[in-house]
């Protein structure tokens, strides 16, 4: 199961209180990408918070993953947990009777029905 975890640093964290824990930061989420549970990893461009992919059995599973960053350890991140499942509206297409109607500019227009079952 997919979730989506966003950083956050505690209010009133002094940024030098970060420093002494990055490089360990940065080796456990290497650690974590190498063995499959962060997929993706990312900074906010509006904050330097991370942005992470995670791939878990449940909830807990990745809440204990990232309980274990050496900055929320440290009491200077949290992060919120947002589980993930794929996106439902393709279904739509496939609709046994339906008709789908795409407008890519002013002056074209694509249509498509389908009747029936798609195979």
């Amino acid at each position: 199961m997919k979730f989506l975890a966003l950083e956050n640093e505690i209010p009133g964290t002094c940024a030098d209180a970060f420093a002494p824990h990055l490089g360990a930061e940065a080796f456990r989420v290497w650690e974590l990408c190498q063995a499959g549970v962060i997929r993706e990893t990312y900074f906010r461009q509006d904050r330097s918070e991370a942005v992470l992919v995670l791939e878990c059995t449940n909830m807990e599973e990745a809440q204990e993953i990232l309980a274990s960053l050496p900055l929320v350890r440290a009491g200077l991140s949290s992060f919120d947990v947002i589980p993930l499942i794929p996106y439902p509206g393709f279904s739509r297409l496939f609709a046994a009777r339906s008709k789908l109607v795409v407008t890519c500019s002013p002056k074209i227009q694509v249509t498509l029905v389908m009747d029936g079952e798609c195979p």
